[in-house]
């Protein structure tokens, strides 16, 4: 079992979230609905677990290639339910941006795999309803999906 912890400690909604290990993360909602942006929306916070999830599983299987991977960055555009509560996550497009020296195929390959096959986070958020969309780019060319 894992245990985390979430603390209130600024305004109304500002909380502190931290981890087993005590890594620590802040938390509000925005000032529309009582917040005053002292840290990430939880929504959001979703979001950013896909892209930490699927770039560990990304530069994991491209390691086990003996492909060096340079750099790494994702961009992830969501859109949520209108009109409804709880509004979940509809469409979200993920792009990739790989850099090194790698066969674009298998920087392809790697980003499939993960969102397909073994990133967690996608996969909850599949089965919640999100269509999970991708492209990726290596050296900044666009691979041809």
């Amino acid at each position: 079992m894992i245990r985390v912890e979430i603390e209130r400690i600024h305004g109304d909604y500002g909380f502190e979230a931290k981890d087993s290990i005590g890594h620590m993360v802040s938390l509000d909602t925005s000032p529309e609905t009582g917040g005053d942006n002292f840290g990430v929306r939880p929504m959001q916070m979703l979001l950013l677990g896909l892209g930490g999830c699927s770039g560990i599983d990304i530069i994991s299987i491209l390691k086990k290639q003996r492909l060096k991977v340079d750099g790494f960055k994702a961009i992830i555009d969501g859109e949520r339910e209108k009109d409804v509560e709880p509004s979940l996550w509809r469409k979200i497009n993920i792009q990739f941006f790989l850099e090194g020296n790698m066969d674009a195929d298998k920087a392809k390959r790697a980003c499939q795999l993960s969102i397909e096959k073994y990133c967690s986070v996608a996969e909850t958020l599949r089965r919640a309803g999100a269509k999970i969309s991708w492209t990726v780019a290596v050296n900044n060319q666009l691979i041809q999906m």
